[in-house]
């Protein structure tokens, strides 16, 4: 290789470097990575949330505090030059359609100038957002206005898209915004080719059929892969982590006792349906479907349709986590209310990685072109 050749090659490895603002446990972090990226530097404000970022990974370089409390230019200075991709999947409470929305009044819906600020100072090549679908219709859109003019100041060309995490191979109607931002005058377009479907069963039915209460932090698999979705995430992990059913009350485990495969709480007694501001309260998970949108709460029947097909609890941190498409090696650390955090707040990194390959294919025709100028 000679050495106009050698400079190209490493370049463009250069060009892989990546900053995850926001990271959660990092979902979108780890579709980065599938996708051959690397995390230079990631930050999260909570500490439990960080940590476990960090022992998913080897030599993590987390900044854990609040960003809107950062001197952004002390802090990502170093890094002027040394990342291409600046992601990261804000907090969406202020979009959230559960809830009061204040939309404009909520400070939490401006997040994103911070996010502008380090973009604005690193100026990458390309930057994507992940947010609720809200994000892009809020206030007649006047939070996708702001942000396109915000970035088109700094020279970014700016498509924005609902993606659906079903239709990329994962077992989940998640729908989310992604804002994907290339400098210069052309845009990329968030266009995918999507995947076959993936059900629940192709998901978990190779783990341990628990009953409540059961299951340990470790365990060894009880028997093979089911499915080529179960052999994916499993990899060659020979561990089972983060597999414990909820202790349920007797309460709780009457009612299910109650509903059958393909049934919700249309089948219960007057005396057991209770108020609940969930949609699929009570009501068990269709093996051969999709999952709803995995949120923070799944451990418990009444928020939401988490209960396991046929067996009378919710569905694990684990079983959680395969419908997210998380890998098995990936280990979810802390109580069970964080570990549910982590799991329900982050981006299913194999979207995350189709949303990556797309920038890397990109990435890669431009410095193609740029060498044979």
């Amino acid at each position: 290789m000679g050495n106009n050749e050698a400079e190209w090659s490493i370049n463009l490895q250069m060009t892989r470097n990546v900053i995850d603002l926001f990271a959660g446990v990092g979902g979108l972090s780890l579709g980065f990575e599938m996708a051959g990226f690397n995390v230079v530097l990631a930050n999260e404000y909570e500490p439990s949330i960080a940590e476990a970022y960090v022992k998913n990974r080897d030599n993590a370089n987390m900044i854990v505090a609040d960003i809107t409390k950062l001197p952004i230019e002390k802090t990502f200075a170093p890094y002027i030059g040394q990342a291409s991709a600046i992601i990261g999947g804000l907090p969406c409470q202020g979009f959230s359609q559960k809830g009061q929305r204040n939309s404009i009044d909520d400070e939490r819906n401006f997040l994103f100038r911070y996010f502008y600020q380090v973009v604005a100072l690193v100026e990458p090549d390309y930057f994507l957002m992940e947010n609720v679908p809200n994000l892009l219709t809020a206030e007649k859109g006047y939070f996708r206005e702001e942000i396109r003019k915000a970035f088109g100041k700094l020279g970014y060309s700016i498509s924005a898209d609902v993606l659906n995490a079903s239709g990329f191979g994962v077992p989940q109607n998640r729908k989310r915004a992604f804002v994907l931002g290339k400098k210069g005058e052309k845009a990329l377009a968030l266009s995918l080719p999507s995947k076959d479907t993936v059900t629940i069963w192709d998901a978990i039915s190779d783990l341990a059929y628990l009953e409540s209460g059961e299951g340990a932090e470790e365990q060894p698999y009880k028997g093979a892969p089911q499915s080529a979705y179960q052999k994916l995430l499993r990899g060659d992990q020979k561990i089972l982590y983060n597999h414990v059913s909820t202790k349920h009350a007797p309460i709780a485990m009457e009612r299910m006792r109650m509903i059958p495969p393909g049934s919700g709480k249309e089948v219960l007694p007057r005396e057991h349906l209770t108020k609940s501001i969930y949609s699929g309260t009570w009501t068990r998970m269709g093996k051969d479907d999709i999952s709803v949108t995995i949120t923070t709460r799944f451990d418990t029947p009444s928020s939401g349709k988490f209960t396991h097909p046929f067996l009378h609890r919710a569905i694990t941190v684990r079983e959680a986590a395969r419908i997210q498409s998380f890998p098995d090696n990936f280990r979810f650390y802390g109580n069970k209310c964080s570990q549910m955090k982590q799991v329900g707040n982050a981006v299913p990194p194999l979207l995350a990685k189709a949303v990556a390959e797309l920038i890397l294919f990109d990435m890669q025709n431009e410095s193609v072109q740029e060498r044979y100028v």
